[in-house]
């Protein structure tokens, strides 16, 4: 007996988004202490909570004056009610008279309330189809507004002023889909495809017995979108077209229908929940036909006519008169190379010349698959029963054996044989297609041109993958924003027409002492990190405005820069807050943003 399911993520392309966006906890505020509300002890002299000497005159409790001076102490502001130790708490140690006071109020004061974060603007994702923008998907506070996929996004943008519209990513949907279903078919069920942009196919037939039936693995399988912060509906039926539909269109979480009840299940349905071609469903409005269960009485032959055989191969495949089959995603597995030695090695000699062998068998087995090994990991096995991991990477594809047998080599180090190694295994972890490389140009004499991959990978060896980068440059106006680290390898986007410095500091810092004369003119002198630089040199200002858009406190906000040579011939990029002018633009306080080679 065949059973399908059809897993549905009605809200994919905004859940991916605000997952990548998910915010940050904020800390809770801390309660003011106090002192306890129990003036009543009982057998013990001391309060509960309050931590004072039992012989404290004004802690006694037969002591009438106590709510007079708790009361005339309460009323006081919080930086001057007295501290414990001038109410009597002698066995105290007395505060440093140089260090802040720290003092506990005496009075009960009200918890703070947290702050309500505002409620986040309506979002929908906008798509080009042709001329127009149309909502590709829309949030729950969207659609509860009427925001509807389909909607020009001009009339949404008029309905609600306040719309958060951002494009819609389908490529990055459809690699988390690719992802997804490659976790079901190495953890759920063999067979796996991916049903349109927001689904999956998974045939259960077979497979339910080991995660304790279909019941239980519906459940499994929405908790376990629930935890990756996805919503998410399971349809199980013998047709992938019923459980497509059931899916989509059913009621709840979870939809189970036995065999031969696809036509009780389906029958109050839409058409839509058939994949029907849009000219179909505009051909079955015309003739009155809206559900399902409008077509099952109908003669075969006239609905051919009105609604196209596509549709009626679509209803008999939905109720398992024709066959549906399911292309499943077969994962590739990784090329592996195993040997086990006939003794135990210990030396690096020894080790290397057995990664030799390894990246011989690894090689083979990728040119046979015409790809090129991106990361390879090295797992050691030692007499001792412990394994040892090492892992090298590349930034481009590569199945050259004696570049790769570099890069183990200038991390041989890290590894400790201990007793011996009886067991070595090679494993490429990701590999990625390599086409041929041409050679006419060698052939001929040319020299070519030099490729950097080989140089990168090994400095990236020795300092590590994230200290080799390059820079390139992004549309901003403000200097800290418009350079961006990129791939090694990348060639950087076009950099603006006026000089930049060499060396951008991370933040601006400020200079004091500066002599300068306004609106225009370059400082004459300033004092940077304690040194002074007296200024022969010097050209601007070149003014830079603040983004508006992007906060509010960039109104008005302008910065005059200046490249200036002092006396030793180093050269400087620094600017003053402010056009010198009106004081809403700035402070005319100087800072050092960059430093010119």
């Amino acid at each position: 007996m065949t059973r399908v399911a059809s897993l549905y993520l009605p809200a994919l392309s905004i859940e991916r988004l605000r997952r990548s966006e998910r915010p940050r906890a904020q800390p809770e505020a801390r309660a003011t202490p106090s002192l306890p509300v129990d003036d009543d002890p009982g057998a013990c002299s001391v309060p509960r909570g309050g931590h004072w000497r039992p012989g404290a005159r004004w802690a006694r409790g037969e002591d009438p004056a106590r709510a007079a001076i708790a009361a005339e102490a309460g009323r006081l502001a919080l930086h001057q009610q007295p501290t414990m130790r001038e109410l009597g708490r002698r066995s105290e140690a007395a505060e440093h008279p140089f260090r802040g006071r720290q003092h506990t109020p005496l009075a009960a004061a009200p918890t703070p309330s947290r702050r309500e974060e505002p409620a986040a603007a309506p979002l929908i994702l906008a798509s080009q189809v042709g001329n127009r923008q149309l909502i590709a998907a829309s949030c729950p506070a969207a659609r509860a507004l009427g925001l509807a996929p389909g909607m020009p996004v001009t009339q949404a943008r008029a309905l609600v002023p306040d719309l958060d519209i951002r494009p819609a990513d389908s490529e990055a949907d459809q690699q988390f889909l690719e992802q997804f279903v490659l976790h079901a078919s190495r953890h759920w069920t063999p067979t796996a495809a991916v049903s349109g942009p927001d689904g999956l196919w998974l045939e259960l037939t077979g497979v339910t017995h080991l995660h304790g039936g279909e019941k239980r693995f519906c459940e499994r399988v929405i908790s376990f979108c629930r935890r990756l912060r996805l919503t998410a509906r399971i349809a199980v039926a013998a047709t992938p077209g019923a459980a497509h539909a059931l899916a989509r269109f059913g009621e709840g979480p979870v939809t189970r229908i036995e065999v031969g009840d696809e036509a009780q299940a389906l029958a109050a349905l839409p058409l839509a929940s058939l994949r029907l071609a849009p000219e179909a469903l505009a051909a079955a409005t015309r003739f009155g036909l809206e559900r399902v269960g409008d077509l099952l009485p109908l003669p075969r032959g006239p609905l051919a006519r009105r609604l196209g055989l596509a549709s009626i191969r679509r209803l008999d495949e939905a109720l398992g008169r024709l066959a549906e089959p399911i292309v499943p995603v077969v994962p590739e597995e990784a090329p592996v190379a195993t040997l086990r030695l006939l003794e135990p090695i210990a030396t690096a000699d020894a080790i290397e010349q057995v990664i030799a062998d390894l990246l011989g068998m690894i090689v083979a087995q990728l040119r046979d698959r015409g790809a090129g090994a991106r990361s390879l990991v090295l797992l050691l096995d030692r007499i001792d029963g412990s394994e040892q991991r090492l892992g090298v990477g590349t930034v481009r594809a590569t199945r050259d054996p004696v570049h790769l047998a570099h890069l183990f080599h200038l991390r041989i180090e890290r590894i400790d044989p201990g007793g011996g190694i009886e067991t070595m295994r090679l494993v490429a972890t990701r590999i990625e297609p390599l086409d041929a490389t041409p050679v006419g140009g060698i052939l001929a004499g040319d020299a070519g041109t030099a490729d950097l991959a080989t140089l990168v990978d090994q400095l990236a060896g020795r300092a590590g993958a994230e200290a080799l980068f390059t820079i390139g440059s992004i549309e901003s106006d403000v200097p800290e924003r418009a350079t961006v680290r990129s791939h090694p390898l990348d060639t950087p986007p076009g950099w603006p027409a006026w000089k930049r410095p060499v060396k951008l500091l991370r933040r601006p810092e400020p200079l004091t002492n500066v002599i300068a004369l306004l609106p225009d003119h370059p400082p004459r002198r300033f004092t940077w990190r304690g040194s002074v630089h007296a200024v022969v040199a010097g050209d601007g200002p070149e003014r830079i405005h603040g983004e508006w858009w992007r906060r509010d406190g960039e109104v008005w906000a302008v910065r005059d820069y200046f490249r200036v040579e002092d006396e030793s011939g180093a050269r400087f990029w620094l600017f003053r807050r402010g056009d010198g002018v009106d004081d809403t633009t700035g402070d005319l306080s100087w800072y050092l943003h960059g430093l010119f080679g």
